[in-house]
């Protein structure tokens, strides 16, 4: 479908990609979300955490919320997402990767981008457990990408998934992290790297065995992570396979589900083939909205809702 005209409009101070970028990552506040964990058990003996908020009366609708890097459940975007989405109607189950819910995971192994396999045992869960007609996808950063891969790689998609948003989504891993690289995100960079290593750390007291102190220290920049940790962790040959097996652009043109992708135009950590216009243009279920200003995961707040809250709240109304 052609790229969709954007109406994000936000005030003077927020046309700044990075002022947008970390106000809403680090200032935001969300409050009066009930949320309450169920931790189920994956097919490999490992568990997820997933954290449930509810409408005020039974609701036959719910949206899968899915974090993004190094993040969890109770990030405001996530919480803000949740808020709105009950209000409305909507039940929300906000999925923790492993390691993501405050406990280490059981295995070696952890999330990243593609890890669909975990995304498609929440789904069942959810069917075999619950009674939902109308499922809806929403994903952030990483989690927008694991969204958009999982719809359009070939799985037997669930008839009750309706409809799916991704916001500021690195369609391909590989661009982003050349862009995450860069100067103007070093500290972005850094604070990724720190929680990451942190909790490399745990792991290795865990499985030390398959991670040493000269592993760890080698851990320069995110490609070497991805190198000495995710790679080798997940069954990819390295960083680069990784990149390339798991970014969501190559499946794009497959979709069969209405999915909208919101990547700002000023979001410093998207590369250039982050924005995939002609995946676009060639599959009527995609619908492309880049704003001119938004960050990454950093959209204005008005009246406590951030644009792309109410834009994936009247895009699953339309499905």
């Amino acid at each position: 479908m052609p790229q969709v005209s954007s109406t994000y409009k936000p005030s003077l101070f927020f046309r700044n990609g990075h002022l947008a970028t970390i106000y809403n990552g680090l200032f935001r506040i969300v409050k009066g979300v009930a949320q309450k964990r169920e931790r189920i058990t994956l097919s490999d003996g490992d568990f997820l955490d997933l954290d449930w908020s509810y409408a005020p009366n039974t609701s036959q609708k719910l949206v899968v919320l899915l974090h993004g890097l190094e993040g969890d459940a109770q990030r405001p975007y996530i919480t803000g997402s949740a808020k709105l989405f009950n209000t409305k109607g909507f039940d929300a189950c906000a999925v923790n990767y492993r390691g993501c819910s405050g406990e280490p995971n059981s295995k070696y192994r952890s999330y990243h981008s593609g890890a669909t396999e975990d995304l498609k045992e929440v789904l069942d869960h959810i069917l075999t457990t619950k009674n939902y007609e109308n499922i809806y996808l929403k994903g952030f950063s990483l989690g927008g990408n694991l969204a958009l891969k999982y719809l359009g790689e070939g799985n037997v998609i669930p008839k009750e998934v309706h409809a799916a948003v991704a916001v500021s989504v690195p369609c391909s891993l590989q661009s982003s992290c050349e862009k995450l690289l860069t100067f103007e995100n070093i500290l972005y960079a850094k604070r990724f790297k720190k929680h990451l290593i942190a909790k490399l750390r745990q792991k290795q007291k865990m499985f030390p065995h398959l991670i040493s102190n000269p592993d760890i220290k080698a851990i320069k920049t995110l490609k070497d992570f991805d190198d000495i940790y995710t790679s080798k962790a997940h069954n990819f040959k390295d960083a680069l396979d990784y990149y390339t097996q798991c970014s969501c652009l190559q499946f794009l043109t497959s979709i069969q589900v209405p999915s909208l992708i919101i990547n700002a135009a000023d979001d410093s950590f998207l590369g250039p083939k982050c924005y995939p216009y002609a995946e676009a243009e060639q599959n009527q279920n995609i619908h492309l909205e880049i704003p001119k200003h938004g960050g990454h995961v950093g959209f204005w707040a008005q009246n406590g809702t951030t644009y792309t809250e109410a834009r994936a709240l009247e895009f699953f109304n339309s499905y």
